[in-house]
């Protein structure tokens, strides 16, 4: 949608300091999707699990600790609506910000022929944030993020000879791996489930 794309063009190219994801204590498997997509633009995120009052009345339980320690950022359960973990949500932002809570954050893991065209288009050195998600989107032909890159840089990554050539070669290895330009976004989608 045109919000999911204005949200991503600032965590992408707005310089910002931290990133909250806010998800649905009672549909969280859904939800983390999101949080895995964040975590690929940056490692300077919060998950904040919101509507903890919601899950207790439906017997969900959510281990916020084990959460954090497997995706690698701070967790934050929370219930909104009562104020409920919205300090700690503030505290913990303020420590992503400062860069005090550099961890190991999650990745999601590609089958091999998308990691292998992943290696080589980030070897293309596109600079910017997140190289390696700026890699997978110019390999599915983002044009709507080619857009914001144009407004960030001022020129298309895409079409710059070099990176061009370099997406050419790393589109020949999908296909050599059996993965088409159609069949990528699916093994995409795929594996963020997988994660």
């Amino acid at each position: 949608s045109a919000e999911e794309a204005v949200a991503r063009d600032f965590i992408c190219f707005g310089g910002a300091n931290a990133v909250v994801v806010v998800c649905d204590a009672s549909c969280l498997e859904r939800n983390l999707n999101l949080a895995l997509q964040a975590m690929e633009i940056t490692d300077n995120a919060v998950l904040c699990v919101n509507l903890m009052d919601e899950a207790r009345r439906k017997g969900v339980e959510v281990d916020a600790a084990l959460l954090g320690q497997r995706l690698g950022v701070p967790v934050v359960p929370a219930a909104a609506r009562s104020g409920e973990g919205l300090p700690e949500l503030m505290c913990a932002v303020e420590r992503v910000a400062r860069g005090e809570c550099a961890g190991h954050v999650c990745r999601v893991r590609y089958a091999q022929p998308v990691e292998a065209a992943l290696a080589l288009a980030n070897a293309a050195g596109t600079g910017g944030p997140a190289p390696r998600w700026l890699a997978l989107r110019l390999l599915e032909g983002d044009t709507e993020l080619n857009a914001g890159i144009v407004r960030y840089l001022g020129f298309s990554l895409a079409q710059h000879p070099d990176v061009a050539e370099i997406l050419a070669r790393a589109r020949r290895l999908l296909a050599e791996g059996g993965v088409t330009q159609e069949a990528l976004h699916d093994e995409v989608v795929r594996s963020l489930v997988r994660t």
